[in-house]
């Protein structure tokens, strides 16, 4: 068996890491859009974000595959071209739009560390994941990909090695892409396919640690571990003693 080896270094110092942005709703900054970006900004936190593929294979930033949770609209995004995704309305109002992936790029201009999860239903990868590819490879700031579909990142290590990438995974112990078999899931909590992906660094949940597939491969090959999603003061606690930086929410660190 080849040896696992590790990725490219993420070149910035790791602290806190603004999930979705620096979101609230309430203030009108929902999840993933240019104002919670600017918000993360403002305030100096690296931010991460989703990407989803829009009619074309153009990457969008957005989380869900469907519409209906966030926009007045419903249906895939898949379905829609990005300037038609562009038009459509937030939920509550305001001034917000889905931005393409190069659009948020271009907003954040290097400022802050932005960490790009590659959202995929673990179909063979293609068009999007190499589209995702070429816009970070144009980037100049800081910034790294990840994805729970290690096919996605190992397609990644081979059109952009320069570019930091990670593993995120959990205990798979619900029916989450409930087309993979219960062998698969538990190749993907196991973290099993680092030899294909090099990671740079993994993202394991917060409430599945300790889990030791993370511990050790963190170890092993002496890259980052970061954890999601954190929200409360026990998890803050738990996070300290296990990870190196956090994915937060509902709160400031």
């Amino acid at each position: 068996m080849a040896e696992t080896k590790s990725g490219p270094g993420l070149g910035w110092q790791l602290g806190p890491i603004a999930h979705r942005g620096l979101h609230n709703s309430a203030l009108g900054r929902p999840e993933n859009t240019t104002s919670a970006f600017a918000a993360a900004i403002a305030k100096g936190y690296a931010f991460e974000c989703d990407v989803q593929a829009a009619l074309g294979d153009e990457p969008v930033v957005f989380h869900d595959e469907d519409l209906g949770r966030l926009m007045e609209a419903h249906g895939p995004v898949a379905d829609r071209s990005p300037a038609d995704l562009a038009r459509l309305a937030y939920k509550g109002g305001g001034t917000n739009h889905i931005p393409t992936l190069a659009e948020m790029l271009a907003q954040v201009s290097g400022h802050v560390p932005v960490v790009v999860e590659i959202k995929t239903l673990f179909e063979p990868p293609g068009a999007f994941v190499t589209r995702v590819a070429e816009i970070a490879s144009t980037y100049t700031g800081p910034l790294a990909l990840m994805s729970f579909d290690h096919k996605a990142m190992a397609l990644v290590r081979k059109v952009a090695p320069g570019i930091p990438r990670g593993m995120i995974s959990y205990r798979w112990d619900d029916d989450w892409m409930p087309q993979l078999p219960a062998s698969e899931w538990a190749k993907l909590r196991d973290l099993a396919y680092a030899g294909e992906v090099a990671p740079s660094f993994i993202a394991y949940d917060i409430d599945d640690l300790p889990e030791p597939a993370p511990l050790d491969l963190k170890q092993q090959l002496a890259i980052p571990l970061l954890t999601w999603t954190v929200r409360t003061p026990e998890q803050v606690a738990r996070a300290r003693r296990y990870a190196d930086a956090i994915i937060f929410e509902g709160f400031e660190p």
